[in-house]
């Protein structure tokens, strides 16, 4: 018999989150009731903790959260219940939902370019997309939901959502075979990048980071050269790499003014910026340098479209490496202990928590 009441992380504002008793969620015909098994911490939910302009505005006017809210976008469980409607899952199957819910019918979800829909309704900070926070949570009617195979752990089940943003990051660089590629920044996010770039075979893969463990998986996920920007004059060094011309590309994943400044001075003339990294505050850069001095493109990089079903085989394969990015598990309960060693442990990569 399933609970009326269940276990969840809500957002009320800044610094005010609650695990606290919730119901649980009805679904209609055309949904899925998923009983959660693990959700990851992202870096942008620590920032929402800490008051994050991005999703608390500055007023209701700009505000993108609809407080309060049960977080998460990272996660993945078992259905538990299905509306009459669903034919494409069973009970008990392990699933994960895109995080964002496409509305279908703007511009941007006719033309397939659903990652980009004109509500941009994220799992995790809407009335309607409540997160994965919970015991149990909803996978709306639009949700864009996969099957995860049984063979995947569940620290890899976890990983597929940020492992999708990475293979889309990387697809934007369009790297070559000949090409030096920079990823700055090696979270969990940036070290799928590190793999899966690894996976086109571009001549030298260059990891930046100023933590030594991060650096240290890098090398292991195949990267061939690793640079602590707090011990190295990074841009110098890349020139040094290249005979003087720079890198080919340069992937932003650390959300850092200082990591933009630094790859619009190690970028080649005609090279490709990849901005995935999500900054705090509004950050200022020498712009000029992307027409007038080295004519680059500057290309964004937005959540993971059309890689979940590719990340998955990847893991499957071994060909994408996951081992050791989930480094800390906590029950949800303890949830402050869990964003607190996400943001402040120096051993901390990926850090998941489980109702």
């Amino acid at each position: 018999m399933k609970e009326n009441t269940m276990k969840a992380l809500r957002m009320y504002a800044p610094y005010d989150f609650r695990y606290e008793d919730v119901p649980v969620p009805e679904i209609s015909d055309d949904e899925i009731l998923v009983k959660i098994d693990t959700a990851g911490i992202c870096a942008g939910d620590v920032k929402t903790l800490h008051g994050g302009i991005r999703i608390w505005g500055t007023g209701e006017e700009d505000r993108y959260i609809q407080a309060p809210c049960i977080g998460g976008h990272e996660f993945f469980g078992e259905v538990a219940e299905k509306g009459a409607g669903v034919k494409d899952v069973e009970i008990g199957d392990r699933v994960i939902s895109e995080q964002i819910v496409p509305c279908n019918d703007c511009e941007y979800c006719r033309a397939g370019n659903y990652w980009m829909c004109r509500q941009s309704d994220v799992y995790g900070f809407k009335d309607h997309t409540q997160g994965g926070f919970a015991q149990y949570m909803k996978f709306h009617k639009n949700g864009r939901n996969h099957k995860i195979p049984e063979q995947l752990t569940r620290e890899q089940a976890v990983l597929i959502e940020p492992y999708a943003c990475s293979m889309h990051a990387v697809e934007r660089g369009k790297i070559r075979h000949s090409d030096v590629v920079v990823i700055s920044g090696l979270g969990a996010i940036g070290l799928g990048m590190v793999t899966i770039a690894k996976t086109h075979a571009p001549r030298l893969l260059i990891g930046l980071d100023m933590r030594e463990n991060r650096l240290l998986k890098a090398k292991e996920f195949g990267a061939d050269i690793v640079l602590n920007p707090a011990r190295t004059d990074v841009a110098e060094e890349i020139m040094k790499l290249t005979q003087g011309y720079g890198c080919d590309v340069y992937i932003e994943a650390a959300g850092s003014e200082q990591s933009v400044d630094q790859g619009l001075k190690a970028i080649r003339n005609l090279g490709r910026f990849v901005q995935f990294g999500v900054f705090k505050e509004k950050i200022s850069a020498d712009w000029n340098i992307i027409g007038d001095t080295k004519e680059i493109d500057i290309l964004g990089s937005h959540l993971g479209p059309y890689c979940y079903d590719a990340v998955i085989q990847g893991m499957l394969d071994g060909s994408i490496k996951t081992d050791g990015i989930v480094t800390h598990t906590f029950a949800m309960s303890d949830w402050d202990k869990a964003f607190e060693t996400a943001e402040k442990s120096p051993d901390a990569i990926k850090v998941a928590m489980r109702p």
